[in-house]
Parts: structure tokens; sequence; C-alpha cells
């Protein structure tokens, strides 16, 4: 059974969410583009063993829009009164993509409130992992392709971001998920990537992490895993075969049990 939608108000904000399950709580945060459907597998597989919880960021499928400016540390301290008005005090964190870069940010300001931390298929922010020639292709790409319509928008960006043996039906699934995308919360995304460099933090993430990535991620390519793996103080490097970006839903039995086995390990 797939987990239903709910809703809570933070502030002004209207937050979408799907949870499942019982036990020790895992948050999932999406990257952009994205919203809480890319994790249903997630969902319904690991909710055997975790309270499972994934959210619908601010600009992002069933949640409002931010206002401007809306910087990484806001959604940070949205993601956090979120917890708050789920009665979740601790948390596994797995982020994927744009989520893993909030995922670090929120280490950055609550580091007390997180149990174990997974980046997946992410950066140190566009900025910490690109040269500066990328950041503002990507920029440029990102506010241009915000103001195209969804079906000529999917056409563009979904194809990038799984493998060439991606299945039609998993690509039908990704572009029902990107044809919803909010032009406005997604150039905010953008930005934030852009703006953000999270080099520095890396050496002082002190809870266990995982850095779990597609070997075959065009986005953000395995390099970029490596200076993540070799910055963050014992972190733990697992690769998933046959998985680009989205790895979570290309390959979702390698990727939940990378993540059932970090985050259950004494």
């Amino acid at each position: 059974m797939r987990a239903e939608l709910s809703r809570v108000q933070i502030d002004d904000l209207s937050i979408g969410y799907r949870r499942a399950g019982r036990g020790a709580p895992l948050v999932l945060l999406h990257g952009f583009l994205c919203d809480s459907r890319c994790w249903l597998r997630q969902l319904e597989e690991l909710s055997e063993y975790f309270s499972v919880i994934a959210w619908d960021a601010p600009g992002a499928g069933s949640s409002s829009d931010p206002p401007d400016p809306f910087t990484l540390a806001d959604w940070s301290h949205c993601l956090a009164k979120f917890l708050d008005a789920l009665d979740v005090t601790h948390a596994h964190l797995v982020g994927l993509s744009w989520g893993g870069v909030l995922a670090q940010e929120f280490y950055r300001l609550y580091p007390r409130r997180l149990l174990r931390l997974v980046l997946a298929d992410t950066y140190a922010g566009w900025r910490g992992s690109l040269t500066a020639a990328a950041v503002e292709q990507r920029l440029v790409r990102c506010e241009r392709d915000s103001h195209l319509h969804p079906n000529e928008f999917v056409s563009r960006w979904v194809p990038e971001m799984f493998t060439s043996s991606a299945s039609p039906g998993l690509l039908a699934e990704l572009s029902a998920i990107f044809a919803d995308f909010h032009p406005h919360g997604f150039r905010q995304m953008a930005q934030s990537l852009a703006d953000t460099d999270t080099t520095h933090l890396l050496p002082q993430i002190h809870s266990r992490t995982l850095v779990l990535w597609g070997e075959d991620d065009r986005r953000s390519p395995l390099s970029i895993a490596e200076e993540l793996h070799h910055a963050i103080p014992d972190a733990e490097l697992q690769v998933i075969a046959r998985a680009g970006h989205v790895s979570n839903m290309e390959r979702p039995d390698a990727f939940n049990t990378h993540v059932r086995a970090f985050c259950l390990s004494a």
C-alpha cells in the first residue's frame, strides 16, 4: 500500500508529505524537479524498519512556493519546523541531489538532530563541486527552461536522470513527476545550488555518513562522490552499478539495501 499524501502548515507554507512505518525516523529529501513521489519504493520497502518520512519541499510537489528570497538556510529552518510538527526530534537523513545539499546545510544548523546522514548523487553545492563556467551554464539553462511547456521540459530533462537502459515505465514515472514542477521553486532551488559551497563544512561533519552514488551518474559524476568521501571524516562510500543520477528510482533494491544496512548497523 502506498503512503498517502498528508499536509501540515508551517508558518505561511502548506507542506505535503508522505509517512509510512514505525521505528527510528528516516527522512527523505528529494532533488529539484522531484517531490515525495520519487521515494515511493523507499516508503514501501524501508517502512518495515523505519518511520519513513518524505516531504514535498517548499517549491515542489503539493507544497506552497516559498517567498523571495529563500535560501538553503530558510529551507533548513522550515525542515526543522516540519519535523517538530511531526514530533520528530532526531532522524536519519537521506538527501538526494539538491536534497543532499539541503541535508548538509541542515547538519550545519542542527547537528544534534541527526542520527546518521546519507548523501546520494549530490554535490558540495554546485559552487563547491563544479567550475564557475559550469555553474553559470547550469543556472542559465534552469532559468531558460523553467519557462518551457511541461511536455517540452520533460523531454529535455528526464533522459539525463537515468542510464540509457532505463525502462519506458521508469521514464514515464519520472516524467509525470517532472511535468508537475514549480517554475518558481525550480529557479529558487537552482539558485541555491549555484550559491552554495560546503567544502569547508565537510571536514566538520561528525555524524556517521554514507556517500551513496549511481555509477553512471551524468549530472554528478563519481569523482564528486570520491571528493565527498575523502573530505567527510570516516565516511563510507557505496556505488550502485547501472544507476544514474536518480539512483533510488533506477535501482531501488540496491539503494534500499545500502540505506537499511547503514542506518541499522551498530
